[in-house]
């Protein structure tokens, strides 16, 4: 179990959904908290309502310029908490460019921009504690997810190339992969979602993550096997059990 008193995290994409109730309860945890985002005005409102200590510093992950001002103002830090995300469904054959690259400069790239501001003095340190948000739409490729699901796959894949690397360091990397929350993004799905979490019980569930010695959890769990299990699937399988009919 994880000490987390007094320790003090940066929680990127911090201002709404997940990250907001991620925020909320590592506040009651007794960690200090740099709240980040592109809104000043919702980490703000956030900052004064949460129990603990925390500072709000504001941050573009697209821009590298902002990202390292960012990472300076928010200093030394015990861990951070990659949450960023943004989210528009469709597929290749309703392309929207803009859209997708959107979504990779935010999802992936913006991880990338964030670690590459703070891992190298991780290292120096050799402590630390890097928390990475991928979903279950990484594991494998889905109809529909055009950008969103390549972002998380790449997140991913991130994860997994870190943790390779710095398992024999004292710096510490997880992986949570959530399905379905309920946040302005998923109100953008026409279809049904399967065990829809609120931002709170997906936070929770985040947490006891954080708090364990694991690299990887994916939940809901009873849902997670669906997307975990389908990379057994022999490809011709696959497609005729998930591709677009």
């Amino acid at each position: 179990m994880r000490d987390w008193a007094g320790k003090r995290y940066w929680l990127v994409g911090a201002s709404e959904g997940l990250g907001r109730a991620l925020a909320e309860v590592m506040s009651r945890c007794g960690c200090e908290l740099v709240l980040s985002a592109r809104s000043r005005d919702r980490l703000e409102a956030l900052a004064a309502e949460l129990p603990g200590l925390s500072t709000v510093v504001p941050v573009d992950v697209t821009d590298m310029a902002s990202v390292r001002a960012a990472a300076e103002s928010a200093g030394e830090i015990d861990g951070v908490v990659f949450l960023s995300g943004v989210y528009w469904p469709f597929g290749a054959k309703d392309w929207d460019a803009e859209r997708a690259v959107a979504m990779a400069d935010v999802n992936f790239t913006g991880a990338v921009r964030v670690l590459g501001a703070v891992v190298p003095g991780m290292i120096a340190r050799d402590a630390g504690h890097i928390v990475i948000t991928g979903s279950l739409a990484g594991f494998r490729g889905l109809p529909g997810s055009i950008g969103y699901g390549s972002s998380k796959a790449g997140a991913m894949h991130l994860a997994e190339s870190m943790r390779a690397d710095l398992r024999r360091t004292g710096v510490t990397v997880q992986l949570a992969n959530p399905g379905f929350i309920r946040t302005r993004l998923t109100d953008k799905n026409d279809f049904s979602m399967p065990f829809l979490m609120e931002p709170e019980a997906a936070a929770r569930r985040m947490f006891e993550h954080m708090s364990s010695d694991r690299f990887a959890a994916s939940f809901p769990t009873l849902f997670s096997l669906v997307f975990r299990g389908a990379n057994l699937l022999p490809d011709a399988l696959y497609y005729r059990l998930f591709g677009a009919r």
